[in-house]
């Protein structure tokens, strides 16, 4: 029987922005913008992301949403069914969620953790400096954790895409929008004395985050920011890694795509930005300008903790909301994730969605244990061309996403703009008489802005563009 007929799709529109919007809320919007922002002054990278949003990541997600729904594959084989000479391509956006989902299973499960360890009342201990390394260090806890957080990623892609991921995304994402609104409200009536005696205020750090400082502003800085701004765009919108290829094909051939990739657009950003009004102005009350610069894991699993033990016991209660509004981000991008591998294995192989997760869920876990002993008995330290000291799993997030997904995301372009042509992408958007509103932006990014920013970063990436 064709495949076509016989592939699943989401029951409407909602519930594939709902699992979009919900693979693209993940642990880089929340941990990554609020610390980019707040480094690349504020309200500019603010203005920067937006603009970006709306041309370049508008241009990328349209592109592969619409090659998912045109082709009805998943990434490795859809590439190959638009051109011949794309498989390549299809090849890498597999191997990119491979190489990403033992990692974010294991920082899901350093998420579960802390969760846990506030639900019971133990937050006090999750603020001391040491308690993240001996945690991370410890040679079975994060394995066990990183079980859990897999096993229920799992659970959700074995069920399908209806019962599985949409029933899933529309029980979660309003939770967390909820969870979102309310933290980040709070945060911006907080108080604060510090050492000094100067009080600080929630609003102030607001300000910090929301304002463009431009003091500081040089060419140099300007390009700096727009390749943290772009980079970051790959992480909020999930793009460049098969995952939009694989939920664009379960899209029935009669929904709006363009009016769903707008709600997409929106949710995702409205929640980055939530995210940065939630920790910028917390994190400034209690630690001042100083505790902002705290990156990546440090700003999630050894800055947060130690703010919510400066609030005393309502410290406890916002810590256990903030922990459980991570993990639900978590849990939803690595639903994604694995699905881009799923479908993959399921079109490729031609074997049941059980077989191909159980198949995923076992290199995973293998893989991912290999990575947790990287903190311990297979420590070691490699200097990585952007001049960042790695262990395992940070040369597994730099490889995936500073070369691979570049990569493919300019092979995109190519193939698209130049090779094909763009008219396959906006026929596909608009097979109904749906209004392509941004076409001539999307033709110009597609064949000429979009490679060209991509190569800057690209280059950037492999430490031979200095900027």
């Amino acid at each position: 029987m064709n495949n076509a007929k016989q592939r699943n799709t989401f029951s409407g529109s909602i519930g594939f922005v709902l699992a979009a919007a919900g693979s693209a809320v993940g642990l880089g919007n929340i941990w990554r913008f609020p610390y980019l922002a707040a480094k690349d002054g504020g309200g500019l990278f603010l203005v920067i992301y937006l603009v970006l949003a709306v041309t370049f990541g508008f241009t990328l997600l349209t592109t592969e949403v619409a090659i998912g729904r045109k082709t009805k594959q998943s990434p490795l084989t859809a590439y190959k069914k638009l051109h011949e000479g794309g498989g390549w391509l299809g090849s890498i956006a597999c191997i990119i969620p491979m190489m990403i989902m033992p990692y974010y299973c294991i920082i899901g499960g350093w998420v579960l953790k802390y969760a846990v360890t506030f639900l019971t009342g133990h937050g006090l201990e999750a603020a001391e400096s040491s308690f993240f390394t001996g945690f991370i260090t410890s040679p079975v806890e994060p394995i066990v954790y990183t079980a859990i957080f897999l096993f229920v990623s799992c659970f959700v892609i074995y069920r399908g895409v209806t019962k599985g991921i949409e029933a899933f995304s529309r029980m979660l994402m309003p939770v967390l929008l909820l969870l979102v609104v309310g933290i980040a409200v709070f945060a911006l009536t907080m108080r604060h004395s510090g050492d000094d005696g100067t009080v600080r205020t929630g609003m102030q750090g607001l300000k910090i985050f929301a304002v463009p400082d431009i003091s500081q502003l040089t060419p140099n800085t300007f390009l700096v920011t727009l390749m943290d701004a772009m980079g970051q765009l790959f992480y909020s919108l999930s793009v460049a890694m098969g995952i939009m290829v694989a939920y664009g094909s379960y899209v029935k051939d009669d929904e709006n795509l363009v009016k769903s990739i707008n709600r997409i657009e929106i949710f995702d950003t409205a929640v980055a930005i939530l995210a940065g009004v939630m920790i910028i102005p917390t994190v400034y009350v209690f630690m001042g300008r100083e505790g902002i610069g705290a990156s990546g894991p440090g700003l999630m699993f050894v800055a947060m903790p130690k703010v919510f033990a400066q609030m005393g016991a309502v410290g406890r209660w916002i810590g256990v909301l903030f922990f459980v509004m991570v993990l639900f981000a978590a849990v939803t991008s690595s639903v994604s994730i694995l699905e881009a591998i799923v479908s993959s294995f399921m079109d490729h192989f031609h074997i049941s969605r059980r077989r191909s997760t159980v198949i995923e869920g076992i290199i995973a876990f293998a893989v991912g244990i290999v990575i947790c002993m990287g903190y311990n008995v297979l420590y070691f330290e490699l200097r990585l061309p952007n001049g960042v000291s790695a262990q395992i799993l940070d040369i597994m997030d730099y490889i995936s996403n500073q070369i691979l997904m570049p990569v493919v995301a300019i092979g995109t372009c190519i193939l698209i703009g130049w090779i094909l042509k763009p008219g396959t992408i906006i026929s596909e958007a608009t097979k109904n008489g749906e209004k392509f509103g941004r076409k001539r932006l999307y033709v110009f990014m597609i064949r000429y802005a979009s490679p060209v920013l991509l190569l800057i970063l690209f280059l950037k990436s492999l430490g031979l563009l200095n900027l």
